[in-house]
């Protein structure tokens, strides 16, 4: 089997498009889908149902899959041995959200970009679980999560920092100046936040669940901390995100402690060989964002 023909198939396996496959790997959709048949003509079987304009894979290439990534990972692997370079290159898939790009990453991105200008950088704005299957799918090399969890099925995580949640309202909001807020004291008070999926945005709704207290999604975070700097409700967000706006009194912490912890975290999939530049992304990653305190 040529190694050619396996990393097409495994492009294909993971988008499950011959036409997005043949865009990302910078083929015309015609090599891909001869490229697809002459692999399964040399292994006797089908790999892919064609269902109308969707595929999926068959019983035997849901079997081939994990080959097909081993020898994709050990061909990149005895690459790496045997270049002669002095400077770490490649590209890497990094799923990510919006509190950690924006506040946790810039000292490593700008790190990788000083210092080692041929890692090529991709950023994924993706959630919890959708990060958590691109990784296992093999679309990501590695996801920055934020969950209370710390053991994924499928992936390798490395906790890298706690990450402190504070309840935050504008400095008129009538919840300011109180002491030892309860999850009922808020019962009746708008809250805000961003898009479903994002973890603490469904934890805080969950906890809360009980009173039913409303609920204004603004997505962003950015846009979350303008509503409520301007009085239209609370919100719950990382520390981080809200660090300067808590020092220039724009927002206001409120004295209510979250009954949960999130961690941030790396992952990637279980049983994976990292290449070198992503090995090395890893350890900077641990040790630039693990310096960070919220």
């Amino acid at each position: 089997m040529e190694l050619r023909l396996l990393a097409t198939f495994e492009k294909v396996a993971d988008v499950l498009s011959f036409t997005r496959a043949a865009a990302e790997l910078g083929y015309a959709q015609s090599s891909v889908t001869s490229q697809i048949r002459a692999l399964e003509s040399s292994l006797g079987v089908d790999l892919f149902e064609r269902l109308g304009s969707r595929i999926r894979l068959t019983e035997a290439g849901e079997r081939l899959l994990p080959y097909a990534r081993r020898m994709a990972e050990l061909a990149e692997e005895a690459r790496t041995a045997v270049a002669v370079t002095e400077e770490p290159s490649g590209a890497i898939a990094v799923g990510t959200m919006e509190s950690l790009t924006s506040y946790r990453l810039p000292p490593l991105l700008e790190y990788f970009h000083h210092r080692y200008p041929k890692v090529r950088l991709t950023l994924r704005p993706t959630l919890g679980d959708e990060t958590r299957q691109a990784l296992r799918q093999g679309t990501y090399d590695v996801g920055f999560l934020m969950e209370p969890e710390t053991e994924h099925e499928g992936l390798e995580a490395e906790v890298l920092a706690p990450e402190p949640l504070v309840l935050v309202a504008g400095p008129d909001h009538p919840l300011v100046g109180r002491t030892d807020l309860t999850s009922a004291d808020l019962a009746g008070t708008q809250l805000v936040g961003t898009e479903p999926g994002c973890p603490y945005r469904d934890l805080f709704e969950a906890e809360l669940r009980e009173w039913a207290p409303p609920f204004m999604e603004f997505g962003t975070i950015e846009a979350t901390k303008r509503g409520v700097a301007a009085g239209l409700g609370v919100a719950l967000l990382p520390r981080v995100a809200v660090a300067e706006e808590l020092a220039a009194g724009t927002l206001v912490p409120l004295a209510w402690e979250a009954p949960f912890t999130l961690f941030t975290q790396l992952a990637w999939r279980r049983g994976k060989r990292l290449p070198a530049h992503v090995r090395l992304f890893v350890e900077q990653a641990r040790r630039l964002v693990s310096e960070q305190r919220g």
